[in-house]
């Protein structure tokens, strides 16, 4: 299974990137798969096991995320 957060800007998905990556997790910029609409068509991928502490990064950082997808 693959984990998914979804932006409606590429300026959010590259600051989620940015802000996850600084304290060692591994998150990667992926364009959006067909069967995901965004508007900005970027995408992070991430380990499904870390979503807690990605979803409490995106928080803390104030970082817009339009949805978190299980693939």
């Amino acid at each position: 299974m693959e984990c998914m957060a979804t932006f409606d800007t590429v300026h959010m998905a590259l600051f989620f990137e940015k802000s996850c990556r600084s304290v060692g997790l591994k998150v990667k910029i992926v364009p959006v798969p067909r069967e995901i609409s965004s508007s900005c068509g970027f995408a992070c991928s991430y380990p499904c096991e870390e979503e807690e502490n990605i979803k409490s990064i995106a928080n803390e950082k104030e970082i817009e995320v339009s949805n978190y997808h299980r693939l």
